[in-house]
């Protein structure tokens, strides 16, 4: 039995876009830095060591990682407005051999979760600082793909 674990982390509550402000350039709200510790230390118990953790530039998503303080991977192709088909290349998946985590934005990570549990690309909502652990399974030469997990930050 082969297995690939996917966890979808979405970056924790940022600034919200004003005037003269780059999106990729916001930053976490002193509520998003919370979200991301508690979900980081939740974390920190449950990844195996080999996770390899891919991470959007964009500022908000970085901070959001390095709460975990693991090292990570910046993947440009995780960037706000990315496809569901990069994010899943970008993983790997579904033959990757290790656990990945990935630490992203909506609507990517919600269409990502919907295609993999229900086979259709929806706008399934992830919210701000949760996380989606999924894992993909071979059993009896049968592809299965089952919902692990689905925590807010609020529930810590």
């Amino acid at each position: 039995m082969s297995t690939m674990d996917l966890i979808l982390w979405r970056h924790a509550e940022a600034q919200l876009l004003r005037p003269g402000l780059d999106d990729a350039q916001r930053r976490l709200t002193a509520k998003g830095e919370r979200q991301a510790k508690r979900m980081a230390d939740w974390l920190e118990g449950r990844l195996v060591p080999s996770t390899r953790i891919l991470v959007s530039p964009a500022q908000r998503t970085q901070q959001t990682a390095k709460a975990l303080r693991r090292e990570f991977s910046t993947v440009a192709s995780l960037a706000p407005g990315q496809s569901a088909d990069e994010l899943l290349e970008a993983a790997g998946w579904p033959g990757a051999q290790e656990s990945v985590l990935v630490v992203g934005h909506q609507p990517t990570l919600g269409v990502v979760a919907s295609r993999l549990l229900s086979g259709i690309d929806a706008l399934w909502s992830v919210k701000k600082g949760a996380l989606w652990w999924l894992r993909r399974r071979e059993r009896d030469g049968t592809v299965q793909v089952t919902l692990q997990l689905v925590l807010g930050p609020d529930f810590l």
